[in-house]
Order: structure tokens, then C-alpha cells, then sequence
């Protein structure tokens, strides 16, 4: 008796295996870089971090601490603001400060460095807020600073 007939399987073509392994290859690095900023941690410090000199930051100008993941604006003489580093839209750290604007590598947002407000999306929110003090010629961001 011969046996029933088995439908054959399609295999899959070279050129359809490389495009998956090729998406799957790109969400894997959207999915990295894309919440570069949710490392486990909070956008924001739980606790006090000391950024070095307080000269580091120039009046009228900003600095990045991608370390720390702040940005830090001196506004006038003595008055510092902060805010976190971390992009409001898809949790990456922003990666330059440039004449008063602070950019976001992954989708293009651009915050003032200044306010923390959004100046172009896809970010919706601005930048969140940091408490910052000079302590001593030394610049302290985080809670207590």
C-alpha cells in the first residue's frame, strides 16, 4: 500500500531568511538605543550627585554630564538650572548641547537647554527638572541639592 501523500513545504528563499535576520537585527538595536535612558534606572538622581566645578558650565551657556545623565544651564551669573538628560519621548540620553539647544540622537527631538522645554518632537514633555546648587565651587544636582 503506498503511503498518503504529503504536501510539500515551501523552504524559504536565501533572500527571505537575510531580510528577517536583517528586521530582527534592527529592532534589536531600536530596542537599545531606543531606552538607552531606562538603563534600570531613574531619569532622574535618587540621590545627590556632585558634577565637578561649577566653572564647568559657562554663563549663558549649558553643559551635558552624559555620565550622570543631566544637562546643567548657568542663566546668569551664580544661577544654575538642571534638568535629566533623558529624552522625554523614547528614554534615550541626549547627546550634544549646541547653542542653547540640547538634542536627542535617536528620533530628533530638540529641548532649550535653558527651560527644558521641547523645541521640536516627537518629544511631547519637556525635560524633567533638577534641583541644583553650588556648594563650595562645586555643582550638586539631585534631591537635598
Amino acid at each position: 500500500m503506498s503511503s498518503p501523500a504529503v504536501p510539500a513545504v515551501p523552504s524559504a528563499s536565501r533572500r527571505t531568511v537575510l531580510r528577517g535576520a536583517a528586521l530582527a537585527g534592527a529592532a534589536g538595536l531600536c530596542a537599545s538605543a531606543c531606552t538607552g535612558g531606562k538603563e534600570g534606572g531613574s531619569a532622574t538622581p535618587t540621590a545627590p550627585v556632585d558634577l565637578g566645578a561649577k566653572g564647568e558650565v559657562p554663563v549663558g551657556g549649558a553643559r551635558l554630564y552624559r555620565e550622570q545623565k543631566l544637562v546643567v544651564a548657568q542663566t546668569a551669573e551664580g544661577e544654575y538650572k538642571a534638568f535629566s538628560a533623558v529624552c522625554t519621548h523614547a528614554g534615550c540620553v541626549v547627546d550634544k548641547v549646541e547653542d542653547g539647544k540640547v538634542t536627542c540622537p535617536c528620533h530628533g527631538s530638540v529641548f532649550d537647554a535653558a527651560t527644558g522645554k521641547v523645541l521640536q518632537g516627537p518629544a511631547g514633555a519637556p525635560l524633567p527638572s533638577v534641583p541644583v546648587k553650588a556648594d563650595g565651587g562645586k555643582l550638586i544636582a539631585g534631591p537635598a541639592a
